[in-house]
């Protein structure tokens, strides 16, 4: 859920002077940075390390890396485990699906093959299409039927909106953007627009931000935290966004997110995970992780979880 390059400008931009919180003892804590109305609270770690706070902040702000990943997909073979499962409300399963699948890719062109699939509940109609708006919406992400041509991976200045689209093709556009844009400025989605843009200015007063340093399936990376602060769930779109940076070449090793909303047409609670690997010079999602609760006008509920892991990764054969 292709090494990313870190452009000039974030090796010369000036570090502003740190805040420092000193401890009784006389050693350095946690210290603060101000990035235009945004304060982000540093490690010790990250201090040491001499971290461009401004130009790491513009760097995640501007990031196409997470996206890029996904349509990498596009580009390579690999085999998928799904596991599939809408619930009751009493937190019992109504439907499952549990399918392996190969996607091939050669000449340019891409096509997958089902190894095997376990079906559970009401989870197909009677012309085996899925019943649940949630599977529909997996299948048009990750399930490729026939054989689609002509792909690539080039992001540009992406974004999504629903303009000009209706009904299924504006949800599936609208779960796009949950799925590649948190915490970017989306359009098309009522009431919820703005609230998603976390990164700027005007959203910094609802938020905790800190940066960080661990490993990550041994990777050394940069962490960085942004949490709605208490009080202000309602104002959010984005409750909480974790992303694990390389602390060498900056792209994304890890993300997770919960964003959640309710308004007269609708309502989501999502929890999202997404763990990447490599195959040859791609970035990939390896393991995409959802637990969401969604509820549209017209429609019933749907509480879906779902993971799919991705393995045996095989390069494009030209």
């Amino acid at each position: 859920m292709v090494k990313a390059i870190i452009p000039v400008f974030f090796c010369t931009l000036m570090a502003p002077v740190a805040v420092a919180q000193v401890a009784p003892d006389n050693t350095l804590k946690d210290s603060t940075r101000e990035v235009g109305k945004k304060t982000i609270t540093l490690s010790e770690v990250v201090i040491d390390n001499k971290l461009n706070v401004p130009a790491f902040i513009s760097r995640i702000q501007h990031d196409s890396s997470f996206y890029k990943a996904f349509r990498n997909l596009h580009l390579v073979g690999y085999t998928a485990i799904n596991d599939i499962r809408f619930l009751d409300k009493t937190g019992n399963s109504r439907a499952t699906l549990h399918s392996k699948i190969q996607q091939y890719r050669d000449s340019n062109c891409r096509s997958m093959k089902v190894l095997g699939e376990t079906v559970t509940g009401d989870y197909y109609d009677e012309q085996r299409q899925p019943n649940y708006y949630t599977s529909r919406m997996y299948a048009s992400l990750f399930f490729t039927e026939g054989r689609v041509c002509g792909e690539d991976n080039i992001v540009g200045n992406m974004e999504f909106n629903t303009a000009g689209k209706s009904g299924i093709e504006k949800h599936k556009e609208q779960l796009k953007m949950l799925f590649f844009n948190p915490g970017r400025r989306i359009k098309g989605i009522p009431f919820v627009s703005g609230k998603t843009a976390i990164y700027d200015d005007d959203m910094a007063s609802y938020y905790d931000m800190s940066i960080d340093m661990e490993d990550y399936n041994q990777i050394s990376c940069y962490v960085f935290k942004q949490k709605v602060k208490p009080g202000k769930e309602s104002s959010v779109v984005v409750n909480e966004m974790i992303t694990w940076f390389d602390d060498k070449t900056y792209e994304v090793v890890a993300r997770t997110y919960h964003v959640s909303y309710s308004a007269a047409v609708y309502d989501f609670d999502v929890h999202m995970e997404v763990q990447m690997a490599h195959v040859g010079a791609y970035l990939v999602p390896a393991v995409i992780r959802y637990n969401g609760n969604w509820k549209i006008m017209f429609k019933k509920r749907e509480r879906g979880v779902f993971t799919a892991t991705l393995s045996d990764f095989k390069t494009a054969v030209p």
